[in-house]
């Protein structure tokens, strides 16, 4: 076998050096504050029953969708479930990726054209990052959920077209007036589990005519009385551009889908390159995106139980005076802050070693300084065991 080329194995020896080496978990019976399963939709044998059910009494015995959806792909239940996800969103149209990655990377390295300006969260997704760094569009990131900072960038890039409109030729200011900003956050940030003032940043967009990109991934499950996600249950999701949700999270199972107009779904059916050019789900996989979405619009008690879980944590986190640590949230993530790979790790390890499946988070995936614990809450986790595992937490960090 040829060798392995040096400068690879460089980057290797300085992950490792710098007790960041990535390497795959094995699969364990601790109990679990570390999937984002959030209402175990991943593990119901009634999901699974009844999706595979579903499949014999529609006469779907098929194990792949045998090309993209623009050739031979695009089985029926695509738009049996897209029409249903619609719908259950209060959404004009949506449209299937075959993951979240995919959904983001296909809208931001397709939507925003040469010239728009993308202004980000600094803390927004890789996926979304990835996406922007494809696009022909120039990218500005703004200070995390602080719009002030959104909104200076904002003026800034106003002022400059102003300025290009007064030195271009006349043939050219059509062109340069119809420059369009795209504002990107998510609902629930995924290393962080806060929200920003979706409010405040509708208000912004309005005030400037900017486009409103929210993924919404950590939300689905989480928030409103059906799981609908944060947007949503606040009565804005006719504020917003574009919705990303992904099923990987909340609804236990995979896949993702953007919502918005027809006019979106048209597009990015032409011009999502990650949409084009890839083999469709399986039949039996966008069934399972159908029954589990069936399962969250009748399902309240698991999501009930997952909102009292997160209040409870909150609630036992205050009492023993680790609140302090931990990044503000009332999200099913809940993330406290450890500084350096090596420190949490350990304390992870502590936690793992009795019985709590916690998994600690390293730079360079979050920054050098903001290593964290993960906590992620489930509605089949009993008030006992985040007791515990906080208590655990605890001895840890003040022993």
């Amino acid at each position: 076998m040829k060798n392995f080329p040096k400068s690879l194995s460089q980057k290797l020896q300085h992950r490792e050096q710098n007790n960041a080496l990535r390497k795959l978990p094995v699969s364990n019976n601790l109990i679990d504050f570390a999937s984002n399963d959030y209402l175990g939709f991943a593990n119901s044998e009634e999901i699974f029953n009844q999706t595979h059910q579903y499949l014999l009494e529609n006469y779907i015995k098929i194990n792949g969708a045998t090309g993209s959806r623009l050739i031979s792909g695009n089985h029926n239940l695509y738009q049996i479930t897209e029409d249903f996800i619609a719908d259950f969103h209060q959404s004009e149209t949506a449209l299937i990726f075959n993951s979240g990655y995919d959904a983001n990377v296909g809208f931001f390295s397709s939507v925003p054209q040469r010239n728009d300006i993308i202004l980000y969260d600094e803390l927004c997704h890789a996926s979304i990052r990835d996406g922007i760094q494809m696009s022909n569009a120039k990218s500005y990131k703004f200070q995390h959920n602080d719009f002030e900072d959104l909104e200076n960038l904002i003026l800034k890039q106003k002022s400059i077209q102003k300025n290009n409109c007064q030195t271009v030729p006349k043939l050219r200011e059509f062109e340069v007036l119809s420059i369009e900003i795209y504002i990107v956050t998510e609902s629930v940030f995924s290393m962080d589990g806060d929200s920003p003032n979706v409010e405040e940043l509708i208000n912004l967009c309005e005030k400037y005519n900017c486009y409103l990109v929210i993924d919404e991934a950590h939300a689905l499950g989480v928030f409103g009385d059906s799981g609908e996600g944060l947007i949503q249950y606040q009565g804005l999701q006719n504020k917003v551009f574009a919705r990303i949700i992904t099923f990987g999270k909340g609804l236990g199972c995979h896949g993702a889908a953007i919502l918005g107009s027809n006019e979106l779904k048209n597009y990015l059916i032409n011009f999502a390159r990650s949409f084009i050019y890839t083999t469709g789900l399986s039949p039996h996989s966008v069934a399972t995106i159908l029954i589990a979405y069936q399962y969250l619009k009748s399902e309240k008690e698991a999501i009930q139980k997952l909102k009292n879980n997160i209040q409870f944590f909150n609630r036992e986190k205050l009492q023993m005076g680790l609140k302090p640590m931990f990044v503000y949230s009332k999200s099913a993530i809940q993330c406290a802050i450890i500084p350096g790979n090596e420190k949490v790790k350990s304390i992870a390890s502590q936690l793992q070693e009795n019985g709590f499946d916690v998994k600690a988070i390293l730079s360079p995936t979050v920054p050098e300084g903001q290593e964290r614990l993960r906590f992620c809450l489930h509605s089949y986790n009993s008030q006992k065991e985040i007791s515990e595992v906080l208590q655990q937490l605890s001895l840890s960090v003040f022993k």
